[in-house]
């Protein structure tokens, strides 16, 4: 009887052996790979390793040294705006610049694209990301929102008897005539931003005729994005036209300046997020895509944007309280945001005239 339960147990653990082993084999010709408990808790370990990343601000160096630290890894920047990028990659034969492109205007993101410079991306943590704010096969991805109004100098408004403009359609009032500043949109990824949400606003041919009044009252187009509202806050202008976001709000309130969210409707852009196609660490780049999609993340990514709630591309995500109304936001159809860039800006280009950026 001893016997015989002795021999049970012995052919059970051979039994279980041969199971094991046969896993084992079954891992191999399937490529399954088993991850430690460390793997399995979400740790990357990228010791040695260095991921660069071109980006338009230096303000997000806390998220990367965070990313660092907790992937073991090192990160570098080089500063430069969307559409230098873009050039640069193309003029080089689509040679990746870095591994990670952080930020900037869309219709660049889109355009690389389409000419193969990007490598896509997907996983759990994309899936959550809502479809406006995403390329639906995973090529760039959104940080945030970005949301155009006006910044006013009370000063000036008072001085010249004008009440504060709520509208666009306020801003083509003929008081306000020399007194409104924007960023050439050539230029700036915002001020292309409001060109396009216009027309999406009211239709392509009211939409250009609202721009034709509007250039009426505009002197000059800024050649740098900071333009209006530097230009507006020194009481050189009385209305700019500019992303309207906390330290809008801040500067507003040190020098008696009035942030407006048009009433009738409010520009915005997801600013762009992607891995460049060929890069040598591509695979540190989709890391930190996962890792800003992190919700406590995306917060700390809020507070370094100055965004409101509404600009979050994530529901239930907290950012400033901003009093963005959510629900003035234009329906806009960004499948076109790239594609007709080239044909809005040589229409505005003919309206503005020589008020246009000559760079």
């Amino acid at each position: 009887m001893k016997k015989s339960k002795l021999s049970l147990i012995i052919l059970l653990v051979f039994s279980l052996f041969l199971v094991s082993c046969n896993q084992k084999d079954t891992n191999k010709e399937t490529g399954a790979v088993t991850t430690n408990s460390s793997e399995e808790a979400g740790t990357l370990d990228f010791e040695g390793r260095t991921l660069n990343v071109v980006t338009t601000s230096d303000a997000y160096v806390d998220l990367f040294n965070k990313f660092a630290k907790e992937t073991n890894s090192k990160v570098e920047f080089l500063s430069m705006s969307s559409g230098e990028v873009l050039a640069k990659v193309r003029a080089e034969g689509g040679t990746p610049m870095a591994d990670l492109w952080f930020g900037g205007g869309l219709d660049a993101f889109m355009d690389a694209k389409d000419d193969g410079l990007l490598e896509a991306h997907n996983s759990e943590l994309t899936k959550e990301v809502d479809s406006n704010y995403k390329d639906p096969e995973g090529y760039w991805y959104s940080k945030g929102l970005t949301v155009v109004g006006f910044l006013v100098n009370n000063d000036v408004m008072e001085e010249k008897n004008i009440e504060i403009p709520k509208t666009w359609a306020d801003l083509t009032n003929e008081k306000l005539k020399g007194e409104v500043i924007m960023s050439d949109p050539s230029i700036s990824g915002t001020n292309y931003a409001a060109l396009k949400g216009l027309l999406d606003l009211f239709g392509e041919e009211e939409g250009w005729e609202y721009i034709e009044k509007l250039n009426n009252n505009i002197d000059f187009y800024g050649k740098r994005g900071k333009d209006p509202q530097e230009k507006t806050s020194e009481g050189e202008f009385a209305v700019g036209i500019i992303p309207a976001d906390k330290s809008a709000f801040d500067l507003a309130e040190e020098n008696n300046l009035t942030v407006v969210y048009p009433e009738d409707g409010i520009p915005w852009v997801p600013e762009g997020v992607a891995v460049f196609k060929g890069s040598e660490n591509a695979d540190i780049a989709k890391a930190f895509i996962d890792f800003m999609l992190e919700d406590e993340n995306l917060e700390e990514l809020a507070k370094l944007d100055g965004k409101d709630s509404a600009q979050i591309i994530k529901p239930g995500i907290k950012g400033f309280d901003l009093g963005l109304p959510a629900d003035k936001l234009i329906k806009e159809d960004l499948s076109t945001f790239g594609s007709d860039r080239e044909a809005i800006l040589n229409k505005w280009k003919e309206i503005a005239g020589s008020k246009a950026s000559n760079d």
